[in-house]
């Protein structure tokens, strides 16, 4: 851990304690975090002090009742950025439907990218390809073409993949289709954002009980605010690789 992350776990600390607890259970995903390539048009669109960004996604880019959008990871990201990024307008659309898979998203993205102009499109996809059993052929194609409409579009791409669940990981391949992602990110040469690893880590530290059947929402609300951080993180490095990194990936 650097200093500059002790400097800050310490002030939250003496903020507030429980706040403190819950950025120190964050950073224990960011080991999972790699920051392999580049993404120029964020870059640029910080230097010109303006940045979109589009999150597609399914039902795991959600929460449920009146609080769930300013509670759901696109928020968080958005807020965690703008903390990051003083002077930058930063703007997080999304297009989120439950229920779809890879291809189906890759039909509404162009109408979605043309909307938003976002410099950086956030695509999570994976789990309903999974429950779905949908040819993993197919599911990498539909990745490529979805990658390739968002960058005709002038966007960037960063990848999510599925959130990990301990009581259907035997029932359900998520793990199949992220390593499919994996291999999709390499050659296309985009970041992933590792969610399955990250939430596997933290099930097996402990961090957060994912396997009861009754998951409170309050620990979902503290997931999705990890998980905009630790994604904010991957945006702010791979647009700013020469900035001092807050803690290191793989």
């Amino acid at each position: 851990m650097t200093g500059r992350v002790l400097l800050t776990l310490l002030v939250l600390a003496l903020a507030d304690p429980a706040q403190a607890d819950h950025a120190a259970e964050c950073r224990l995903g960011a080991q999972e975090i790699e920051r392999d390539f580049p993404l120029p048009q964020v870059t640029r669109a910080i230097d010109a002090k303006h940045l979109n960004i589009l999150v597609v996604g399914a039902g795991s880019s959600l929460l449920p009742g009146s609080s769930g959008a300013k509670n759901a990871y696109p928020a968080r990201l958005e807020a965690a950025l703008a903390a990051k990024l003083p002077g930058v307008a930063v703007q997080v659309s999304t297009d989120v439907q439950a229920r779809r898979t890879a291809g189906e998203m890759v039909t509404s993205l162009p109408a979605s990218l043309g909307a938003a102009k976002p410099a950086l499109m956030v695509w999570q996809t994976g789990t309903v390809d999974a429950m779905q059993s949908i040819d993993t052929d197919q599911f990498r194609a539909a990745l490529e073409q979805g990658i390739n409409i968002a960058r005709s579009a002038g966007a960037d791409v960063v990848l999510i993949n599925a959130q990990y669940s301990p009581r259907t990981e035997s029932m359900i391949a998520l793990g199949l289709y992220a390593e499919n992602m994996r291999w999709v990110a390499l050659q296309q040469e985009v970041p992933l954002f590792d969610r399955f690893s990250i939430m596997k880590l933290w099930a097996d530290l402990g961090t957060f009980d994912l396997y009861s059947a009754t998951k409170k929402l309050d620990m979902a609300e503290q997931v999705h605010d990890c998980i905009g951080q630790l994604l904010a993180d991957l945006v702010f490095q791979s647009a700013k690789p020469d900035e001092p990194r807050a803690e290191s990936g793989r």
